[in-house]
């Protein structure tokens, strides 16, 4: 059993593809830039909302000045939409319940804004997270470990009792930088494959797998 679980938030938790998607073309159409697929976004995202803007824009769209002004373009207007097709995977409030119920601690580390991963988890989850660390200013985003183990001294956890859980090559990446168990899960935005390339010690087809990994 796993005393300590952490989170990824998109693609883990909550299903965000399209309110990311659909400010990143906002702001595309509002430029005149070229259109992206849904699809696309999946492997946009994952790296934080600077590297999403990046990614989304033309090559010769990315000096610094222009990322900047893509970037507050981005955050303004996903901010005031970021709940309009945004839902807990199913599954995710009964995982939650049975971790609560058998005394598991657990968190959130994303590479969204911290003051916009605070408002969605809370939107959501009201009361359900008290250990969530968003990208801060001055504190590299994951895959490096330094977010990680600022979390797991806020919550008490140690490595050997605590998994990270996540969707994508970076959350497994993250969980090994830390020296934690990882475990991918296949609800999110990427595929089996990369995660287990990646190392993954454990895949979770949906919560019940992934409340039976954590509590058995």
């Amino acid at each position: 059993m796993y005393r300590y679980v952490i989170f990824d938030l998109d693609g883990t938790l909550l299903n965000t593809l399209k309110d990311l998607a659909a400010a990143g073309e906002y702001v595309c159409a509002q430029n005149g830039w070229p259109a992206h697929t849904l699809d696309e976004y999946r492997y946009f995202v994952g790296n934080g909302i600077p590297k999403l803007c990046e990614r989304f824009s033309p090559a010769d769209q990315r000096s610094p000045e222009r990322l900047a002004r893509t970037l507050e373009q981005f955050t303004r207007y996903y901010d005031a939409h970021k709940e309009d097709a945004t839902a807990p995977y199913p599954g995710i409030d009964t995982l939650l319940d049975a971790l609560q119920a058998a005394g598991v601690v657990f968190g959130v580390l994303t590479n969204k804004a911290h003051p916009l991963a605070k408002g969605v988890l809370e939107h959501y989850f009201p009361g359900r997270f008290t250990f969530v660390q968003g990208a801060l200013p001055g504190v590299p985003v994951k895959p490096d470990p330094t977010g990680l183990h600022q979390l797991m001294a806020a919550m008490g956890a140690d490595a050997a009792s605590t998994l990270f859980v996540g969707d994508s090559n970076v959350d497994i990446r993250t969980a090994k930088n830390g020296g934690l168990a990882g475990c991918g899960v296949l609800w999110g935005f990427r595929t089996e494959e990369e995660l287990r390339g990646e190392g993954a010690d454990h895949i979770a087809a949906d919560p019940a797998a992934l409340a039976r990994i954590i509590l058995e």
